[in-house]
């Protein structure tokens, strides 16, 4: 959220807007005031905003409602009234102040947006569709009417042929010169919403570019990242958003999910469970992963001989099998595969369960192929680097580790693994570099046997490069 300033002249007032959640279009409209009375509020007016533009929200609301105590009719000042209110979280006094601007001035398209998207945020959707309708009736480019009634139509489950109408309306105004944030995010909303990932991504990336830290687009990466079982990016990305949201119950639900979907159910249930008052949706992910961890496998296999197209049971089990029985798991990763065909995870499972198999050859060429489909998918990258390490074919195993430390530079196994690509290919001096890199990262415990491997190697490496040796 960011403060836009209303200009004001001595006897008009030139309506802009502070922006709600979402970038604001400019806004004209001129209002006559008394001369004195309207100088006075006009002033203390312009105080509030200087106050708004410094984060001082307390004394802006403070000098709006001083201004409006002057000339209450000051349909300005009620709106940045509400968005101060809104900043500090003070939904039901944001409402009042906007539902005042409305009906100070009749038809203004961004106050009413600005009531709409509260109303929206406050779960009142049966009196926030026509008013947001009403707004963008009045002018189709409001960006905030625009992304409130995104927010809308997502909440209420709307038919996917009314999500691809507001597509087709938001995507051409992201094509203009200097495209609004807002509607980037609204566009990869609807584009997640309507199951076009590939293209939802590439709207974040927008987004993120612009502003990394933008909480709206995190929660679609991570959740997109978890649909695509790229548990790795979801992890990271649920991380980067607990620090941005103070641990909010919504990141810390999806770092838990992260962990679970990348094999470490005690670790996602202990997270789940440091939730002190979980919602709805966190208790359903909680019993979801308990029952997971629990249920017998028997008793899975028994639910899915009455139901063998079970996709849900089939990926479970694809999962529990994967380690200690890679040919069964194999199988029903397919079955989940062809049971989920339009979902990259059920594929995603049966080439990590490939990769168990030790049958590399497939492996590699079926991460091949899933990566023309999601180039960003980590999980993806990571079994594809694994296969090809094991099949010794190591300039192209090392093209995939140097994405994984670029994209997860924390990811201290992965710099071990590119340090002995380097080293096969005689490349000795890269690989003293991600070896040490390797040794600063990695925990002593976890990462034991490839720290003794390290502390082994290291001292005929410094021979070699010493005497020149390796590759020109």
């Amino acid at each position: 959220m960011y403060f836009r300033r209303i200009s004001l002249c001595r006897n008009f007032i030139r309506a802009l807007a502070f922006v709600v959640v979402v970038s604001m279009s400019l806004i004209g409209g001129l209002t006559c005031v008394r001369a004195q009375e309207g100088d006075d509020a006009v002033a203390i007016f312009n105080q509030g905003q200087d106050a708004h533009e410094k984060g001082d929200l307390k004394a802006a609301i403070e000098l709006y409602q001083k201004a409006l105590k002057i000339m209450p009719e000051f349909p300005e000042a009620q709106l940045q009234l509400g968005n101060a209110f809104l900043s500090l979280g003070k939904l039901d006094e944001a409402e009042t102040a906007f539902r005042k601007a409305v009906e100070l001035r009749q038809g203004w398209s961004l106050a009413m947006a600005s009531l709409g998207s509260v109303l929206v945020t406050k779960e009142k959707y049966a009196e926030a569709s026509p008013l947001l309708a009403k707004s963008l009736e009045i002018d189709g480019q409001n960006f905030p009417a625009l992304s409130a009634m995104t927010e809308l139509l997502l909440r209420t489950k709307t038919r996917p042929e009314d999500l691809q109408k507001l597509l087709d309306r938001v995507r051409p105004l992201t094509a203009k010169a200097n495209p609004s944030i807002s509607m980037w995010t609204a566009r990869a909303s609807l584009e997640n919403a309507l199951g076009d990932l590939a293209a939802a991504k590439r709207s974040l990336s927008e987004v993120l570019a612009d502003d990394p830290k933008n909480k709206t687009a995190l929660f679609q990466k991570a959740e997109i990242a978890l649909k695509e079982d790229d548990a790795l990016t979801a992890e990271e990305t649920a991380k980067q958003l607990e620090v941005l949201t103070n641990t909010s119950e919504r990141a810390v639900a999806i770092h838990a999910q992260a962990l679970f979907n990348s094999g470490k159910p005690d670790e996602a249930l202990k997270l789940i469970n440091s939730i002190a008052d979980p919602g709805k949706d966190t208790i359903i992910l909680k019993a979801a992963m308990t029952t997971a961890t629990t249920a017998n496998p028997a008793e899975l296999e028994a639910v899915l001989a009455s139901d063998p197209k079970n996709s849900e049971v089939l990926e479970r089990l694809c999962y529990a099998y994967r380690t200690a029985d890679p040919i069964k798991a194999l199988d029903l990763c397919r079955r989940a595969s062809e049971a989920k065909p339009d979902s990259i995870k059920p594929a995603i499972g049966y080439g990590a369960a490939l990769v168990q198999a030790r049958r590399f050859d497939e492996a590699s060429a079926l991460f091949r192929r899933l990566l023309s489909a999601a180039p960003e998918n980590h999980t993806i990258h990571g079994n594809l680097a694994t296969a090809l390490f094991e099949l010794k074919l190591y300039p192209e195993a090392k093209v995939e580790y140097e994405w994984l430390v670029k994209n997860e530079p924390d990811l201290a196994i992965a710099y071990f693994f590119l340090a002995i690509c380097h080293d096969q290919l005689r490349e000795y001096l890269d690989a003293m570099a991600n070896y040490q890199q390797f040794l600063k990262l990695a925990d002593p415990v976890k990462h034991k046997l490839e720290i003794e491997k390290v502390d082994l190697r290291l001292p005929p490496l410094q021979r070699q490069i010493k005497d020149k040796k390796g590759a020109k």
